[in-house]
């Protein structure tokens, strides 16, 4: 087992869940062409830091609602994740794993102050059944 390949992947799925963007369905294919782990490790590894990295947008949100009461959240992107979110709840953060959407639907439910645990489970399984797919259909 390469250790130094699995925090490769962990870092680059937690990096591509925020605000930053990033490629880590590359580094998963990567490493699972490698064998660096077995295929349920690697997706273990894999949404383990998409989701840490999805429940820091959602970090944020909180932080800013609570920073700056009196500012909405200004981005039209993030007007309208909030307005989604408000309506649909926890269960639409399925689709975090979203490019340009799943960001700011974490931040807009972290401004909303939608409960912490519905919110980890709702990403941790959209963002699992993604590299779960990726993986599948690769084999």
């Amino acid at each position: 087992m390469n250790t130094s390949g699995l925090w490769g992947l962990f870092l680059s799925s937690l990096l591509a869940a925020t605000l930053l963007p990033g490629g880590s369905e590359a580094v998963l294919l990567y490493a699972d062409h490698k064998s660096l782990a077995s295929p349920p490790l690697l997706l273990f590894i894999a949404t383990l830091g998409n989701t840490l990295g999805g429940l820091s947008s959602w970090g944020i949100g909180w932080w800013i609602r609570r920073r700056w009461p009196g500012r909405g959240l200004v981005k039209p992107r993030h007007k309208k994740a909030l307005d989604r979110i408000q309506r649909h709840g926890a269960p639409l953060l399925l689709l975090s794993w979203v490019p340009l959407v799943g960001d700011p639907l974490c931040v807009a439910a972290g401004w909303a102050r939608i409960n912490l645990l519905p919110c980890l489970l709702f990403i941790a399984l959209g963002k699992g059944a993604r590299y779960a797919l990726v993986l599948t259909l690769t084999a």
